[in-house]
């Protein structure tokens, strides 16, 4: 995809001054961290190598809690200045930050993305909710009020209104922000719909339950994908009766070899996720190394430049792409020219 039109856009709205004039030995910014972000970062550093002076932003990827930790491995030119994440910064993270000198952080809210699941173009069609997936993923569940081992193997044994395929499920793996949201959004959420979570509770008491709800099959029903959605696109071409879970960006630009389900009756889209009507959506950060500002050139005009109204704004490229527009994207705008810290 070419971005050349958007980035004339970008020049005539965003009056930035491009300065590469402090004196270090790294003079790129360096980012890591989701799988999701990714693809939004990499257009955001294109745009800015074309733009600025101060040459294209290195972006990397590994996955949320990799590029976390990674920027919470302390200050100085070593270490990564931005950290790309599909989940907001844990409390651990942010104290194993301060433990190595990392105390002033900037949380970016760049945008929304929605957690889809896709199947290949040329299988069945699905309208899952979240307690198909808990009854068929969970390596517990409850049948006739007791709590067992789970041993379903096609859909229609979970939810007789699906088609009587196999179940196999290609889930992002536990360093991904994505499993955090699959988790609790769908998991957990079938858990509580389906009244196991109550059964379970009985049983074990409030926080092992809560475990249990989230704790997945290890017999292959479910699969953890540690790389990113070209690996489970690529699951689902050797695997056909496999179903993945994606960002809705990824998704929308490979149409012609996936089809989507609904959630709860919604089908994922923009408009959907922007309403707030498709139930699996979550928020989308950069988090910016405050004490990198004026040091490593180009930091805080990276952070700037991505969440513009040329580039995060709804006729922006990330939109193009498939990034759902913070409604509060100006709130945003000014936390970060004031470079506003967590507190």
């Amino acid at each position: 995809m070419t971005y050349s039109g958007f980035a004339a856009t970008a020049l005539s709205v965003i009056a930035l001054t491009a300065s590469g004039a402090a004196a270090q030995s790294r003079d790129q910014v360096q980012v890591a961290g989701s799988s999701t972000v990714l693809p939004y970062a990499t257009i955001v550093a294109e745009l800015f190598g074309e733009n600025f002076d101060f040459g294209s932003p290195v972006i990397e990827s590994g996955g949320s809690s990799t590029g976390l930790r990674r920027f919470c491995e302390g200050v100085g030119e070593n270490t990564i200045d931005v950290a790309n994440s599909s989940r907001e910064i844990r409390e651990t993270e942010v104290a194993e930050c301060a433990a190595n000198g990392v105390t002033d952080i900037m949380e970016v809210r760049i945008g929304y993305d929605g957690i889809v699941f896709a199947s290949a173009q040329s299988g069945n069609s699905f309208a899952f909710t979240p307690s198909d997936w808990f009854n068929a993923l969970s390596a517990k569940v409850v049948r006739d009020g007791a709590v067992v081992d789970n041993t379903a193997a096609n859909w229609s044994e979970v939810n007789p209104a699906l088609a009587d395929q196999e179940i196999l499920a290609f889930v992002p793996g536990t360093r991904h922000g994505t499993r955090e949201v699959f988790d609790e959004k769908v998991i957990l959420q079938g858990c509580e719909d389906t009244g196991a979570m109550e059964v379970f509770t009985a049983e074990m008491g409030e926080e092992e339950a809560e475990a249990a709800c989230m704790t997945l099959r290890t017999d292959g029903r479910s699969v953890d994908i540690d790389g990113d959605y070209t690996e489970t696109l690529a699951r689902i071409g050797s695997s056909p009766n496999g179903i993945g879970v994606f960002g809705l960006s990824f998704y929308e630009n490979n149409t012609d070899t996936l089809q989507v389900a609904t959630m709860g009756g919604v089908t994922p889209s923009t408009e959907t996720i922007a309403s707030g009507e498709y139930p699996v959506s979550r928020p989308l950060f950069i988090y910016v190394k405050k004490a990198h500002i004026g040091v490593i050139p180009g930091v805080k005009e990276f952070a700037e430049f991505f969440v513009s109204d040329a580039i995060a704004g709804p006729d922006g490229p990330l939109a193009a792409y498939g990034l759902v527009s913070d409604p509060e994207l100006a709130s945003v705008q000014q936390a970060v020219a004031d470079e506003v810290t967590m507190q």
